[in-house]
């Protein structure tokens, strides 16, 4: 895209900020310059040959859309502010509607769609549907103003004839793209808006100096596939110690299978259980894909933040060319832990975008940009298409409920937008398999497995005997708790349902033992401190002299971690959450560690401990498994099946009633209603900064990448920022800052504990 220089048009689509020394953009520089973007996009994807015809009509569509979005600036009273001639916050007439009501003119249904939704985000076309037969005509897509819709109408040939004597031509013929049958596709619909998105928000924030577009790396899937060879490879010649254990043995196997695997099917499972190597197995898988089906990135779905760094960091190194430098591997592998999306013009440039040929995601960004209808939600999605994907942990990327209608997305970017899925987890729950979640008018709702039956079924029979678990049946508090867990031998791992929980045993464990002896990680730290804290349980974990110490923490550890403690201690919430912590215990079968287990156990909520709603029906589940088998797992038992078995409990208990509404708000096309309704978290969030200077370099307007902003900040529930009156940086009002106590252990919930304890002794908040 061009920069802002250059000479000044006679209509402008972006005012000029004189005290920055930025000029007006001009209406044809930036149109066209969004034009370019989505054809450039567009022509990159390649899609199943079943819907070509559809996509060279989506792609028309879209096309006309970019040209057109911004044809209401054209108008005098937009124009005037524009120019600087008349001053007022926000333009007096809606710049949408105008190019609405063109494309309705011809019933070009889709791009007045996408024209309508690209600063206000896509519609419940139901609610659009009531208005087409208004007093005054059909409305759908258009201004709910008279006066916005009136201006739109009488002065439309005005701003079409400004617009050709801009772009220097005719109008385009756009009769041939009337049809509303295609707003029915609401996958099509959402890609489209994000391309439109994207590059409107891109140019903008290039012109004004926010946003340095720079060339991104390749995938080149073949050569970092054989990097990533000789990467395991040197692992294997330099760990003589542990070379002929019988896991290491697994590994070597797994990868094998994985990067020689079959790449024909776009969708396939991996159910080996943990420490068998997945980390660098099922990338040589995605990259092997990448390579054979000329796929252009590589997805790495996590289901916690806190996984991110270790995966990233082993990527960085294993994929990395002769001639990258450290700098380079940073875009080569991009880690994207907040969901970090803003709509506001200031703080655009700090969205968190899929730019990278290798992005490490957690579940909450990936899912809930599928689900999104707002264009900042909705931005980054057309880099999806094309790509081979790893849904890691499977069974916690996402609550019951959500997975029908996921999986229905899946199953159509894997079919028509050749996405390439790998599923895995030690703890696979195989719910494809059940009715709840067969898609219809689908002859075969089966996936194939990556791995031969024979190898998976050795894999399951060595996870089976290496750590027992057992329940612990009495509830209970605080206190209780911590002297009972200085009872086991350590080094110990204890998981909690809440953040808030979490930091009071972290607390209280502290003030009895002290705080050398506790470490503590959640989401309540900033990434750049949690860093520091993984790499020091490293540390201690690898001194096997350091014995007596707790680490406390919330699930983000319970999957994808490469750690192994000696005993572990989880509070009840599903199977599979206790199987995944299983993964942290005797990971590597550590002789020293032959006396491990891991406990169930259940808490006294009478005090500061909290409870989570969410695992209510998934906690019950498992305590009724351990009634009818208090050693839960026996020799030989098939742990995925276990899983699946849960999860049909589970359904029994709850049933599907939220997940069949959202279903059924998808295939309506309620676009606002499934991004409501589909949150893998249940709660709302904002982005908090914890760092003084990087707020006060925010409200400055000083350049910070989306990568500071990360680092320096945590995600905090909006209720809980509200009730503790937390502010918005100046000038950024979807970005706020942490005004109470915040440190290194335990985090924003020193400022909450802090605030409880004054609010519980009547003294209201700090």
């Amino acid at each position: 895209m061009c920069g802002p220089d250059g000479p000044v048009e006679k209509y402008l689509a972006h005012s000029a900020r004189p005290e920055l020394g930025i000029p007006a953009q001009g209406y044809f520089r930036h149109a066209g310059n969004v034009v370019r973007f989505c054809d450039s996009e567009l022509s990159s994807i390649t899609v199943d040959k079943r819907i070509q015809p559809l996509y060279d009509f989506l792609k028309r569509c879209l096309l006309i859309a970019a040209s057109f979005h911004d044809l209401g600036k054209l108008g005098d009273e937009n124009q005037s502010v524009l120019r600087g001639d008349k001053k007022a916050r926000n333009l007096p007439i809606n710049h949408c509607d105008a190019g609405v009501a063109y494309m309705m003119r011809n019933r070009a249904l889709l791009s007045a769609l996408l024209i309508y939704s690209h600063h206000i985000g896509l519609p419940n076309i139901a609610d659009e549907k009531m208005r087409i037969n208004s007093p005054c005509g059909d409305l759908r897509f258009r201004d709910n103003d008279e006066t916005v819709q009136r201006d739109s109408s009488q002065n439309l040939e005005t701003y079409l004839a400004r617009h050709c004597e801009s772009f220097g031509s005719k109008l385009a013929a756009i009769e041939k793209i009337s049809s509303g049958g295609q707003l029915k596709y609401p996958v099509g619909a959402r890609v489209l808006l994000s391309c439109l998105a994207d590059a409107d928000h891109t140019d903008t924030a290039i012109h004004y100096r926010n946003f340095h577009e720079e060339e991104m790396p390749l995938l080149q899937a073949e050569k970092r596939l054989a990097a990533l060879d000789n990467y395991v490879a040197g692992l294997a010649s330099s760990d003589n110690s542990v070379k002929m254990s019988k896991r290491n043995i697994a590994r070597s196997e797994m990868y094998e299978k994985c990067r020689c695997g079959s790449t024909k099917n776009w969708l396939y499972y991996c159910d080996s259980p943990v420490g068998t190597g997945k980390t660098t197995a099922i990338m040589a898988a995605l990259l092997n894909a990448a390579h054979a089906k000329n796929l252009r990135r590589i997805f790495i779905v996590l289901p916690f933040t806190n996984i991110l760094k270790q995966s990233v960091d082993v990527y960085r190194k294993a994929l990395r060319l002769p001639d990258e430098s450290d700098s380079d591997m940073e875009r080569v592998v991009a880690a994207i832990h907040h969901k970090a999306e803003y709509e506001d013009e200031n703080s655009r440039q700090l969205s968190a975008l899929w730019r990278s040929p290798i992005i490490v995601t957690t579940a909450v960004q990936f899912f809930e940009t599928m689900a999104a209808a707002s264009p900042s939600g909705l931005r980054k999605l057309h880099a999806l298409p094309n790509s081979a994907v790893f849904i890691d942990e499977a069974h916690t990327a996402l609550p019951t409920s959500l997975w029908p209608l996921a999986w229905r997305w899946i199953n159509d970017y894997a079919e028509m937008w050749r996405c390439h899925f790998i599923l895995a987890s030690g703890s696979l729950k195989k719910f494809w398999e059940l009715e709840e979640f067969k898609i219809r008018n689908k002859d075969d709702n089966s996936i194939p497995s990556l791995l031969p039956r024979e190898f998976s079924d050795a894999l399951n029979k060595m996870e089976t005997q290496r750590v027992p678990i057992k329940r612990k049946p009495e509830k209970m508090d605080e206190t209780k708790l911590c002297e009972w867990l200085l009872t086991l031998k350590g080094p110990r791992l204890v998981v909690l349902n809440t953040v808030q929980s979490a930091a009071v045993i972290a607390n209280t464990l502290a003030d009895i033992c002290g705080r050398e002896h506790v470490e503590h990680i959640s989401t309540a730290i900033a990434p750049k401190d949690r860093e520091l804290i993984v790499e020091n349980i490293k540390r201690r974990l690898s001194d096997k002299k350091d014995e007596d110490w707790t680490l406390v923490a919330t699930s983000c550890v319970e999957a994808g971690v490469d750690f192994s403690f000696r005993n572990g201690v989880r509070e009840a919430a599903g199977l599979v959450n206790l199987l995944q912590l299983a993964g942290r215990i005797r990971r590597n079968e550590e002789d020293c560690y032959n006396d491990s287990v891991v406990w169930s156990i259940e808490l006294d909520f009478s005090g500061m401990l909290k409870r989570h709603p969410s695992f209510e029906i998934s906690s019950k589940v498992l305590l009724d498994l351990f009634a009818e088998n208090p050693a839960l797992i026996n020799d030989g038992t098939d742990i995925s099946d276990l899983c699946t078995r849960a999860l049909r409990r589970e359904l029994n208990e709850c049933g599907m009633t939220e997940g069949s509404s959202i279903m059924e708000d998808e295939m309506a096309c309620s676009y606002a209603s499934v991004e409501k309704k589909f949150k893998v978290i249940d709660s709302q969030t904002v982005t908090v900064i914890i760092d003084t200077c990087i707020k006060e370099r925010l409200e400055s307007y000083e350049t910070i990448s989306w990568r500071e902003l990360q680092d320096h900040s945590v995600q905090i529930y909006v209720h809980t920022a509200r009730n503790l009156k937390v502010e918005p940086v100046r000038g950024h009002p979807d970005i706020y800052f942490w005004p109470y106590s915040y440190n290194k252990f335990i985090g924003y919930m020193a400022g909450v504990l802090e605030n409880y304890e004054l609010n519980s002794r009547g003294l209201g908040f700090l």
